[in-house]
């Protein structure tokens, strides 16, 4: 697993490192949107918490916390971030030729 280091050009961007494993581009068929978020508007579209709204678009992945795929054998493909939880996926494809995602064990 390859860690890259940036070269400091403001205070900001100090210290920053970037897995290079992680992938960020999602399988279309794991993958639906969100409901809208109401951003801080009511009923008539009104902004009635002005310190809320704006945001990235994200959608949802769907995963499998069953893991019901008993004996089959599996391959991590890609590591992935999940903006919705806070944490890594792992897309793994079955020797069935199945695909879903998992949270990504710590140390796997």
């Amino acid at each position: 697993m390859a860690i890259h280091l940036y070269k400091t050009s403001t205070p900001s961007t100090r210290n920053g490192a970037v897995d290079s494993q992680v992938k960020s581009n999602p399988r279309n068929n794991l993958i639906y949107g969100q409901h809208h978020c109401s951003k801080g508007r009511n009923a008539r579209g009104i902004i009635t918490a002005g310190h809320r709204g704006g945001g990235h678009k994200r959608l949802y992945r769907k995963i499998d916390f069953r893991r019901n795929e008993k004996d089959i054998y599996g391959r991590i493909v890609t590591i992935e971030y999940d903006p919705n939880r806070n944490a890594y996926i792992c897309l793994i494809h079955y020797g069935d030729g199945e695909k879903r995602y998992i949270l990504h064990p710590e140390g796997l």
